[in-house]
């Protein structure tokens, strides 16, 4: 069963597993920890009603700690395995995955835009983000041949020939 506490002194897997290095990783964890703190008090249930007995009855949680959801939704996040195959990761069944997903996705979407991690929707903010500005290549460029009518004159063949034989696309 995978557990945050196998891979934070393994910078690599970690780094594999959630995109994330240990520096990361830990300054997301207290943002989703204080979120996931408010969204589902100790003293409710997840359905929000007030708890008849004290938390902890009933069999121990495969993800008991804050680190263990944030490992487990980031992993999930990254890759989107199958929820059987995530679950077995775990050691939690299909189902359980199901809703560890759908309480935790909300909560991690949440901590992001609170430590100003979202992407950028709209395309002139992104012309003004400090990461777009902080260096690297202005333009990018789309290297995927097109296809095109076969020139009939042969000199305008010639120019317009890219070297493969069966097509002719714009090597331009």
């Amino acid at each position: 069963m995978l557990k945050y506490s196998d891979l934070e002194n393994k910078p690599r897997e970690l780094l594999a597993a959630t995109g994330l290095t240990r520096a990361e990783f830990e300054a997301l964890l207290k943002v989703f920890t204080k979120n996931y703190s408010q969204s589902y008090p100790e003293k409710t249930t997840l359905t929000g009603q007030p708890r008849r007995r004290a938390k902890g009855g009933g069999a121990p949680s495969k993800l008991s700690t804050p680190d263990d959801k944030l490992l487990f939704i980031l992993i999930y996040h990254k890759t989107y395995p199958l929820q059987t195959l995530h679950g077995l990761q775990f050691g939690l069944t299909q189902g359980r995955v199901n809703e560890w997903i759908q309480r935790l996705m909300p909560l991690l979407e949440q901590s992001l835009t609170e430590m100003a991690h979202t992407p950028v929707r709209d395309g002139a903010a992104v012309a003004d983000s400090p990461l777009a500005q902080a260096g690297g290549a202005d333009l990018l460029l789309d290297g995927t041949e097109r296809r095109q009518q076969r020139p009939q004159e042969a000199s305008r063949q010639r120019a317009h020939y890219s070297g493969k034989k069966k097509r002719t696309p714009s090597k331009i």
